[in-house]
């Protein structure tokens, strides 16, 4: 995989973070008159990556091999990845689509891989859950951007150089190697899944709590889209397998098949672990259902019990009825205390049967 050997001509910006101060053409010296962004303010978002001596390490300009990482672009910084990088609308818009699934897409001398990636998040009640965000990928001749609308584990773990052998110039495995680390994410958090549904299944066990059945809600619920990003993906990785979409070289076949073998064990993973949650979920639901009616019966021999003394008493207060012992105001009181004690006793009796 040959790098670009004509670099596009010296864009210098300030990377880091946001209140980082940004520079213009101007500010930076260059001195070429055309293809340049003269007077230009460059988006600090958007970062460039390069391995240099096995080590891979920002660069403040675009040269061979690079690697360009592009993170919630503005409107504005949108346009200049069009008109500037010359990358495709429609490859940029579907990177930055919330909703858009796995895919891969080839437009004139542009690839798009579109993939699913795991993202964990706590919410203000401390329900932990997950779900998948999509990454872009574009491959053009010589450079590789990756496009995400939000902060991304995959591409942090890649950047604080967590992520081993990564060579930024040989683009096809660069894929490779990100979607081998992404693959791997979803391996981790399906296990913090795993770990998390049994601290869960041991508090219920203790009391019926909302918390704790919301929480295994929201894992089963992750566990469905974990399934349907991992099968996507699946499907996109056996399209590049082909090597109608991405040239493929020698080298990167071995990886490509472990990318794939990992995929399915987090396929198995989930569909295993999806099968556990939701018997757990339907096992404590018939529980509740259970208990609820336990309570229910509770209720109702309450209620049965506690009508008699009032029909005695209705009974014996109504004048036009000639009741036996109705001269005696101590009678009906025995009577009540009497019948009530053999009710409560069949209905006892009853429930131990």
């Amino acid at each position: 995989m040959n790098a670009d050997p004509y670099p596009l001509p010296c864009m210098r910006y300030d990377f880091g973070k946001r209140m980082n101060t940004r520079k213009t053409r101007k500010d930076s010296g260059c001195r070429h008159r055309s293809g340049c962004l003269a007077g230009k303010v460059v988006s600090d978002l958007v970062s460039y990556y390069k391995t240099v001596a096995n080590r891979l390490i920002e660069v403040d300009s675009l040269m061979p091999g690079c690697w360009i990482s592009v993170v919630d672009p503005t409107a504005q910084e949108r346009k200049m990845l069009i008109d500037d990088y010359g990358l495709d609308s429609d490859f940029l818009k579907s990177s930055l689509d919330e909703e858009e699934s796995s895919r891969v897409e080839q437009e004139e001398n542009q690839t798009l891989i579109i993939v699913d990636t795991a993202v964990s998040e706590v919410q203000k009640d401390d329900t932990l859950i997950f779900y998948t965000m999509p990454l872009g990928i574009i491959l053009t001749d010589h450079y590789v951007f990756t496009i995400s609308l939000r902060e991304n584990k995959v591409i942090n773990d890649v950047v604080s150089g967590r992520v081993r052998n990564i060579q930024t110039q040989f683009r096809t495995q660069f894929v490779l190697r990100l979607m081998m680390n992404i693959t791997a994410s979803f391996l981790v958090y399906l296990k913090q899944i795993d770990k998390t549904s049994s601290a869960m299944q041991r508090k219920l066990h203790g009391a019926m709590k909302n918390h704790e059945l919301i929480q295994m809600l929201e894992l089963e619920k992750s566990l469905i889209y974990f399934s349907t990003s991992l099968k996507s993906n699946d499907v996109t990785m056996n399209k590049i397998l082909r090597g109608r979409v991405v040239k493929l070289y020698e080298e990167d076949q071995d990886l490509l098949e472990d990318v794939l073998i990992e995929l399915k064990q987090a396929q198995e993973m989930a569909s295993i672990y999806s099968g556990i949650l939701s018997g757990v979920v339907d096992a404590f639901g018939s529980v509740i259902s259970n208990n609820l009616n336990i309570v229910m019966w509770r209720l109702t021999m309450v209620t049965i019990i506690l009508a008699i003394p009032t029909m005695v008493y209705s009974f014996y207060g109504m004048n036009t009825l000639d009741l036996p012992f109705a001269e005696h105001t101590w009678f009906p009181t025995l009577l009540s205390l009497l019948l009530t004690a053999i009710v409560a006793f069949v209905l006892f009796k009853y429930k131990k049967k």
